[in-house]
C-alpha cells in the first residue's frame, strides 16, 4: 500500500457531510461564514451524531453463505443512507437522512457482486451500487416503498490496478478504487489516469464510469469516457466484458450502454483504462476581464484554436471575489497547460497572446516549477479545494448552498447565464425574504460550446431548508429545460435530476432504455428509480 494511502486512512471520513471529519470548520469558523449570508441563524446547528438517529433493525437477514460480506453495524448502514449534496447534509444536520439501508455487503470479488444480486433478486432487496459516496444529486440512496429490504453495494473492496500494459499504455483497474489510491498505483511505473473530478479523493473508477464524469482536463479529454477501452460488468441476468481495442465501428458501442448507467443496469466491477505519461512540465496564468461577456468571447476563441489547454476557468466577478481570485469586480480566467514531453510555455504565451487580442489584462505571471506563483490561480485552486468544506460550514448556519452544472451552445450561453441569474435569484428571494448570492463559472470548454457551473447561496427557512432547495431546483431545472441546455453536464441524473431527464431523453430511447432495464436487471432491483422505472414488485399492480 502507498504511503499516501496509509496516511489517508489514518483519518476519519464525516458519515454526514464532505471530507475529512478534521477538515470540517469549526463553530467560530461557521458564524464567519453565516455572516457573509443576510438570514442565517446565530447559532450554528450542532454536528449530528450516529447515535441520535433512529436505525432500525434490519428487514433480512443475509443467508449464511453471505454472511462474511455484509455488516448490520448502524454506523455504516447511516454513512451509506446518502450521498454528498445539499440535500442530504441538511437532512442529516435536522436527524432525517431518509431510508437508512438494512444492510451494507462489502464485495471483494466478481462472484461475491454475482452471488449479492442473485440473493437480492431472490428476496426482491433493493441493491444500491455504492463506491466513494460522493454523489451530489440522489444516486445513492433508496427512495420508495416497493422493497421489502435496501442493500447498499460498497464496492471499495475491489479497489486494486490489477494489471499494467505498457505498450498499449492502458491498464485494467478494478471499480472500487478510489482516486489517490489508484494514482499510487500508478506512479511507481511513471503513469497516471489523469483524471480528477472535485470529489477525487472520495470518489472511485466505477463512480466515475457510472455517472460519465468530469475531470481535470476543461478541453478536449473532458470526461471519464475519453479514457475508457474496456469495462467488465456484473448483472442480475449475468457478465458483461467488452473487448479491449483501440477504436471500433462494430455496430452500437456496449461500453456506451453501461458508460452513465448510474447502476442501473449493472455493476461495474473492472475496466481497462487509458493511462499516460505523468506530466513533467507545466505552466499557467490568470487573466482578468472588465465585462463578464467580453471574457465569454475570449474563452470561445481560446476553445476554437488547438492550443487545447488543460484548465480553462473563466470565474465571474462574483465567484472570483469568493474564491479570492478577484475583488474588484473582474472576472478571472484561469488558463493552464501541461505535458509530458515538451515545454508548454509557447501554447500558453499563444494562449495569453490571445485572450489580450479580446480585451483581456494578464495577471502576475505564468507559474512554472520554482517559479513565483499567480496569486489568482493559487487562490481559486485552493478554494476549489476547500468549497464543498465551507458549504457544510453553511448548511449548519441555515443557508441553503446549491451547485447546478450544465451545457450549451456558445449562440445560447449568454442568455442561458442570464436566466439562471435572475430566474434563480428571484425565486431565491421571494423564499426567503432575502437576496441570494448567484455565482458562474466555466468548467469545460469546446468548440461548439461550454459548461457554465453556478452556485447559489441564499438564506433558508428554519427547519425547512430542503424545501427551499427543492424549489431551487425545480426553478433550475425549468430554465435549463427552456433554454435546451442539459439537465446535468458532468454530476449524474440521479434521482434529484430525473424529472427534468425525463424532458430531455426522447420518449423512444426511453422505451429502449426501459426494453435493456427489463433485460438486464428483470427484478428491478438495482438501483430504482434512477434513469428508468423498472418493473414493480410482486403482486404490485400498473394502472
Amino acid at each position: 500500500m502507498p504511503d499516501e494511502t496509509m496516511a489517508r486512512t489514518s483519518r476519519t471520513r464525516s458519515w454526514w457531510g464532505w471530507g475529512w471529519v478534521d477538515a470540517h470548520p469549526d463553530d467560530a469558523a461557521c458564524r464567519a461564514l453565516g455572516a457573509l449570508v443576510p438570514g442565517t441563524l446565530a447559532c450554528p446547528l450542532p454536528r449530528p451524531e450516529v447515535a441520535g438517529l433512529r436505525v432500525g433493525s434490519p428487514a433480512v437477514d443475509a443467508p449464511r453463505s453471505l454472511a462474511h460480506l455484509v455488516t448490520y453495524d448502524p454506523e455504516a448502514r447511516a454513512a451509506h443512507a446518502m450521498g454528498k449534496a445539499y440535500r442530504d447534509v441538511a437532512r442529516a444536520l435536522r436527524g432525517r437522512p431518509g431510508r437508512i439501508p438494512d444492510l451494507v455487503a462489502r464485495p471483494a470479488r466478481d462472484q461475491d457482486v454475482a452471488d449479492l444480486l442473485e440473493w437480492a433478486g431472490e428476496r426482491h432487496v433493493a441493491v444500491i451500487p455504492y463506491g466513494g459516496g460522493s454523489s451530489v444529486v440522489g444516486g445513492v440512496e433508496y427512495r420508495g416503498e416497493e422493497h421489502r429490504a435496501v442493500m447498499s453495494l460498497d464496492l471499495t473492496a475491489m479497489n486494486r490496478v490489477l494489471e499494467i500494459d505498457t505498450d498499449s499504455r492502458a491498464a485494467r483497474m478494478q471499480a472500487g478504487v478510489l482516486g489517490p489510491d489508484l494514482e499510487g498505483q500508478l506512479r511507481p511505473h511513471g503513469l497516471t489516469l489523469r483524471h480528477f473530478p472535485q470529489s477525487f479523493e472520495f470518489s472511485t473508477l466505477g463512480g466515475w464510469l457510472a455517472t460519465r464524469a468530469g475531470g481535470h482536463y476543461a478541453t478536449v479529454r473532458t470526461h471519464i469516457d475519453d479514457f475508457a477501452q474496456s469495462l467488465r460488468v456484473v448483472t442480475p441476468a449475468g457478465t458483461s466484458t467488452s473487448w479491449r481495442l483501440p477504436a471500433s465501428g462494430a455496430g452500437p458501442s456496449p461500453d456506451r450502454l453501461f458508460l452513465g448507467s448510474e447502476g442501473t443496469l449493472g455493476v461495474i466491477t473492472e475496466a481497462w483504462m487509458r493511462v499516460q505519461e505523468r506530466p513533467r512540465h507545466k505552466a499557467s496564468a490568470s487573466v482578468s476581464f472588465t465585462g463578464f461577456r467580453t471574457a465569454l468571447r475570449a474563452v470561445r476563441a481560446l476553445a476554437q484554436s488547438d492550443l487545447a489547454p488543460a484548465n480553462c476557468r473563466l470565474l465571474d466577478p462574483g465567484e472570483a471575489a469568493l474564491s479570492g481570485a478577484a475583488q474588484d469586480g473582474s472576472a478571472v480566467l484561469v488558463l493552464g497547460f501541461e505535458s509530458p514531453a515538451a515545454p508548454v510555455e509557447g501554447r500558453l504565451g499563444q494562449a495569453l497572446e490571445l485572450a489580450r487580442a479580446h480585451g483581456g489584462r494578464t495577471g502576475a505571471g505564468a507559474t512554472t516549477p520554482g517559479a513565483p506563483a499567480d496569486e489568482a490561480v493559487g487562490a481559486w485552486r485552493s478554494a476549489f479545494l476547500r468549497m464543498p468544506y465551507l458549504r457544510d460550514g453553511l448548511a449548519r448556519m441555515g443557508a441553503v448552498t446549491e451547485t447546478f452544472e450544465t451545457a450549451t451552445t456558445w449562440d445560447r450561453l449568454p442568455a442561458l447565464i442570464d436566466a439562471v441569474r435572475t430566474e434563480v435569484g428571484t425565486a431565491a428571494l421571494k423564499a426567503t425574504g432575502h437576496p441570494a448570492i448567484v455565482n458562474c463559472r466555466l468548467t469545460h470548454v469546446y468548440p461548439d460550446g461550454a459548461a457554465p457551473y453556478f452556485t447559489v447561496i441564499a438564506a433558508g427557512r428554519p427547519g425547512d431548508e430542503v424545501a427551499v432547495w427543492d424549489d431551487l431546483k425545480a426553478v433550475a431545472g425549468d430554465v435549463l429545460h427552456r433554454h435546451r441546455a442539459t439537465v446535468t453536464h458532468h454530476h449524474a441524473v440521479g434521482r434529484d435530476h430525473r424529472p427534468h431527464y425525463d424532458l430531455q431523453r426522447p420518449e423512444l430511447f426511453a422505451r429502449v432504455l426501459r426494453a435493456a432495464k427489463e433485460v438486464l436487471d428483470p427484478g428491478g432491483v438495482l438501483n430504482p428509480g434512477v434513469l428508468v422505472d423498472g418493473r414493480k414488485a410482486p403482486g404490485d399492480t400498473c394502472c
